[in-house]
């Protein structure tokens, strides 16, 4: 995960993405660097431009929020209500047994 952070640094500060740069800021953190995960790193960033994916990441999110935030619909109201008097009714169950 050290090598994804280190690569939206250098990209943020308009960085070539290296193996060397990845190496640099994860042996800056205090942490050890591997050549084999930088350079793994470096090819699966190839071509690819990190600041449209997290554009097109938070434009896909907020779409996807959106349904999730609409009021809840009628039938989730009356199944709330239906098990509210389910327990209300083996609650008094169970209190007439201590009796009975």
């Amino acid at each position: 995960m050290e090598y994804v952070y280190a690569a939206l640094l250098l990209d943020a500060a308009g960085k070539e993405i290296s193996e060397k740069g990845l190496e640099e800021i994860v042996k800056a953190a205090g942490l050890h660097p591997d050549e084999a995960r930088a350079k793994a790193m470096v090819a699966s960033l190839k071509g690819i431009n990190i600041k449209d994916v997290i554009k097109n990441a938070q434009t896909v999110q907020v779409a996807a929020a959106a349904p999730a935030a609409a009021a809840p619909a009628a039938g989730e109201k009356k199944k709330e209500q239906k098990e509210e008097k389910k327990s209300e009714e083996e609650a008094a169950g169970g209190l007439a047994s201590l009796f009975g």
